[in-house]
């Protein structure tokens, strides 16, 4: 094998025999272990390749030869697949190849081998962590273990036998939603107890015992003691499991992800089975589908974005010393309406502290609050906690009606009606009742948060915590900076960000800070196509080739139109020249539509004659027009947010739009898109990334 993997941190593969009770001969166990480096899972390279390939050998060689091989990994992990840092190094078809067939090619060795191979998945199996456990007769896995193949989300394909060999052993519908439809939903993963119950392994065992038990359940296997049974797999509802995974990729992609349709190619062509030729048929479609991948720039550009969401989004840029932060002891909820609820609940479940919720009247509380209750019985009810800690996180949950309540609060977040007046007038009350100690936040979606507080006696206190909806499912989280934020305010900000495991981006306090500055433009070019003449129908599919996970008016729905017309009035008072208020969204806003449509594909009646049906002023674009005014307005609006100094970087802006707004992966940030498709260079006169960050080298 030539190729090689700059600065790899290789996964050794480490042989022990063992003697276990009640077998005759020895068990060679592989453990993989990538050393000293307990920050980093084990991955693949061609050295690690390379480690397991000479360890197989010495196996091979070893004399008497052992009854059993079995696999497994470090402390908390298996593997977790390809060494995708190491993919840069990679410049030619020909290393792409290798890499892929290099992969097959070890990994069969477990899968053909007349010794029988077992693996001992004691945590994190990913990628082609989890090929390697696949290609071995036999799997146990531990409850606290999870598997996943993420690559279609990264825009690549399970490419080292996932496949071909996961709908042979599960089923194609099963097999579809791990490789399709869970990594295209922001990379869900599967717990063990799920992986068992699917069939991914033959038996289940708890953590404190796990290789014990492993070794224990393998004799039983080698002398017959225990049966592994699996169903026969049913392949009549191929054609539909494979419609099934079509469109999703369609619903979810728009077709643009050529990782994505590549991965449903390779799962029909798994209906031929593993059996001999049809499997060797199989990993040479995967070994292509590999080379051509490795080789694109959408691969470039998604790993940009993983490095993004897995390095810069766990170091915030700008964020101060994170030793000045304050203890958050206990936290209060200004509102207990939907988002305000969403909060509380995001702060009891996370950090484990005291809540309590205010509002204007003693049945709005108690709505706020019965919420949040509720959503901790349903969490209980599907096994996500215990009885003793629902019990415990319901009674830290409370009301009231008085901003005494707040008193020995650390922290306090407004999240009341969107006027400046009615936040100040909270924020006041709030200071009143508060130690000096206490951090005031606000979730603004849109306003000025010195605006809020120039009114404060202490307006170094405050600041913008903005959370998306749903609270629960979005990792964003703009930490927004006002005029006189002292250090320590904003550490705490940070900290209780990180607490609650939200990604946090340090935002100026600019108009509607990044993502809701830039889905507004975006969305305003959009909706303007529309009042001039565009159909509807037109506009909404023209961002298709973008693959956004939503059409424009799909994400209007999302968002809501009153919120959506809040942050376009703001916008409009701050930028006029580049921000309208279409007569559409305030139309849709005064007759309380949420869609533009009355059902699927017809536009509602009650918004003819105002743009969103027979437009007055008919001047239609085509689909391609509007794409092209819509991305020439983003260009123009990261810009400007740069030359504003809204963020530290344009790294930035793209971190917010893949966590905040779900850009694709596979574009690799929106500053990524725009410089590969020429768009920065035309509006703006230059790139905002350096060549070959997030492409292919010049």
């Amino acid at each position: 094998m030539t190729a090689v993997f700059d600065n790899e941190v290789v996964t050794a593969a480490r042989v022990r025999y063992l003697r276990v009770p009640g077998l005759a001969g020895e068990i060679a166990l592989l453990t993989l272990d990538n050393g000293n480096d307990h920050t980093r899972p084990s991955t693949f390279g061609p050295g690690g390749l390379a480690s397991l390939d000479v360890a197989l050998d010495e196996i091979a060689a070893h004399t008497p030869a052992p009854a059993a091989i079995a696999v497994t990994g470090k402390p908390f992990v298996f593997a977790v697949g390809a060494d995708l840092s190491g993919v840069p190094s990679i410049t030619s078809a020909d290393d792409a190849r290798e890499i892929a067939e290099t992969g097959h090619r070890v990994f069969r060795r477990l899968k053909d081998s007349t010794i029988p191979t077992f693996a001992f998945v004691n945590g994190a199996a990913l990628g082609g962590g989890l090929e390697l456990a696949l290609h071995c007769h036999h799997r146990t896995i531990a409850t606290t273990a999870v598997v996943a193949f993420p690559e279609a989300f990264l825009g690549l394909v399970p490419g080292w036998g996932g496949t071909q060999l996961l709908p042979n052993l599960i089923g194609i519908d099963p097999a579809v939603t791990v490789i399709v439809e869970n990594a295209l939903a922001q990379n869900k993963v599967t717990p063990g107890p799920k992986a068992a119950q699917l069939g991914i392994a033959d038996v289940l065992f708890e953590p404190a015992d796990f290789l014990e038990r492993s070794l224990e359940w393998a004799v039983g296997v080698l002398t017959g003691d225990v049966t592994v049974s699996r169903p026969e797999v049913d392949r009549s509802g191929w054609d539909d499991a494979i419609a099934r995974a079509r469109a999703i990729v369609a619903g979810r992609t728009r077709n643009a992800s050529p990782g994505a349709l590549r991965t449903v190619e390779l799962l029909d062509l798994a209906r031929n089975g593993v059996d001999g030729e049809a499997f060797t048929t199989g990993t040479a479609a995967e070994d292509q589908a590999l080379a051509d991948l490795l080789m694109s720039d959408e691969l470039r550009a998604s790993l940009y974005s993983f490095d993004l969401v897995n390095k810069r989004a766990k170091r915030p840029a700008g964020a101060p010393d994170k030793g000045l932060a304050r203890k958050v002891t206990k936290v209060g909820v200004v509102g207990a309406g939907l988002m305000a609820s969403q909060l509380a609940l995001l702060f009891v479940r996370r950090l484990e502290v005291p809540v309590v919720l205010t509002d204007i009247d003693q049945a709005r509380v108690d709505k706020g609050v019965g919420y949040v209750h509720t959503q901790l019985e349903e969490l209980a009810a599907r096994g996500r906690l215990s009885s003793d800690r629902l019990n415990r996180l319901r009674g830290l949950v409370t009301g009231a009606l008085d901003k005494a309540a707040f008193a020995d609060a650390d922290l306090v977040i407004e999240a009341v009606f969107e006027e400046m007046s009615v936040k100040q007038q909270v924020l006041a009350e709030v200071e009143a009742a508060v130690s000096a100690e206490c951090v005031l936040a606000t979730n603004t979606s849109a306003l000025s948060v010195s605006g809020m507080a120039s009114k404060l006696e202490h307006p170094e206190r405050v600041v913008g915590l903005h959370f998306f909806n749903p609270v629960a499912v979005l990792p964003l989280l703009e930490v927004v900076r006002a005029e006189r934020t002292d250090d320590a305010t904003l550490a705490t900000a940070f900290a209780v960000g990180k607490g609650l495991k939200k990604s946090c981006v340090l935002v100026a306090d600019a108009p509607a800070f990044v993502v809701n500055r830039l889905l507004t433009r975006f969305l305003g070019e959009v909706t303007a196509s529309v009042e001039q003449g565009t159909p509807v129908a037109v506009a909404d599919r023209a961002l298709d080739p973008l693959g956004l996970p939503m059409t424009p008016f799909e994400l209007l729905t999302l968002v809501g139109p009153p919120v959506a017309l809040h942050v376009a009035e703001r916008m409009h008072e701050a930028f006029p020249d580049r921000f309208a208020v279409g007569a559409g969204l305030r139309r849709m806003v005064e007759l309380g539509k949420s869609s533009v449509y009355s059902e699927p594909g017809v536009v509602d009646p009650e918004l003819e004659g105002i743009g969103y049906g027979t437009p007055t002023h008919p001047a239609p674009l085509t689909a391609q027009q509007v794409c092209e005014r819509a991305v020439e307005a983003l260009a123009q609006e990261i810009r400007l947010m740069l030359d504003e100094g809204v963020v530290q970087a344009v790294q930035d802006i793209d971190l917010c739009m893949i966590l905040g707004a779900g850009w694709p992966f596979w574009l690799g940030g929106i500053s990524a898109y725009l410089d590969r498709a020429g768009v920065s260079e035309k509006v703006t006169g230059s790139r905002f990334l350096p060549r070959g960050v997030a492409s292919l080298p010049a």
